[in-house]
């Protein structure tokens, strides 16, 4: 018996936020499956992910 693991597909994306504090941060990604919003922090290594439901409570979309 062979089994599947689903692969999550992320959605690219290329959009500028703030948040909480007012640092703008870099959108990258969006997985539908699993619900999380992936973005890059100034300075910061290390890709960062939130929930879709705290991302959409706590950063702001900026105008482009």
């Amino acid at each position: 018996m062979t089994t599947s693991t689903p692969t999550s597909s992320v959605m690219a994306l290329d959009r500028t936020y703030r948040d909480p504090r007012g640092v703008m941060v870099h959108v990258t990604g969006y997985c539908q499956d699993k619900q999380q919003v992936y973005f890059d922090r100034p300075n910061y290594p290390h890709e960062c992910m939130q929930p879709v439901w705290k991302f959409q409570q706590y950063f702001t979309r900026t105008e482009e």
